[in-house]
């Protein structure tokens, strides 16, 4: 009989995509307490942002009703899920409930929101780079430069994506630049010449 260790339970943590399933709680805890809070992380994170599929649903409904200049606590937003069918979906009242109960302030919510931004431009990261692996592997007619100048495109979509609310993240564009140039050193683009092989003449 095969036995597992508590370090296989941990190598298959490790493949999880990056997120912050408490980062998330938190965000969505915090605008329950207090709604005005919203406007700390609008230009941060959007609901795609969210690991947590549940997550993006109640994200969405909390913004739709500020839209709507809604009262938002953990009643008027469990009262809006269940009109649209979603409430059972994201764990019900008792779910939104302990959100509410396990974050004391919405006053860290930029905090918060800058965690679950940067899981997400992690994950996209690692998307990427599996696109571009995949690519590398099966070229399907396309030569060295033309896989490079796909890759660098996607990776400065994300770089683009992640100038969204600035004051967290001024790191990041660092990060993607240093990725291209590790890109272009594997694929030496840095030479004047595409020719490969050995000059003659």
């Amino acid at each position: 009989m095969q036995t597992y260790s508590h370090s296989d339970t941990q190598l298959d943590q490790i493949k999880l995509p990056p997120h912050s399933v408490e980062a998330e709680q938190s965000v969505l805890g915090g605008l329950m307490l207090e709604s005005s809070a919203l406007d700390k992380i609008a230009d941060l994170i959007t609901q795609d942002d969210f690991y947590r599929f549940e997550h993006r649903l109640i994200y969405r409904q909390i913004v739709r009703m500020s839209e709507l200049a809604k009262p938002v606590d953990v009643i008027t937003v469990a009262e809006a899920l269940e009109i649209s069918g979603e409430l059972d979906k994201v764990g019900g009242l008792a779910y939104l409930g302990s959100l509410a109960q396990n974050v004391p302030s919405a006053a860290n919510i930029r905090r918060y929101g800058e965690i679950v931004r940067e899981r997400s431009i992690m994950r996209q990261l690692v998307e990427v780079g599996t696109d571009i692996a995949d690519s590398a592997y099966n070229p399907t007619g396309r030569d060295a430069a033309q896989l490079l100048d796909e890759a660098e495109g996607k990776v400065f979509q994300i770089a683009e994506a992640g100038a969204r609310g600035k004051q967290g993240f001024m790191s990041m564009p660092p990060l993607l630049t240093q990725v291209v140039e590790r890109i272009e050193t594997l694929y030496g683009r840095d030479n004047t010449s595409d020719v490969t092989g050995t000059p003659t003449g």
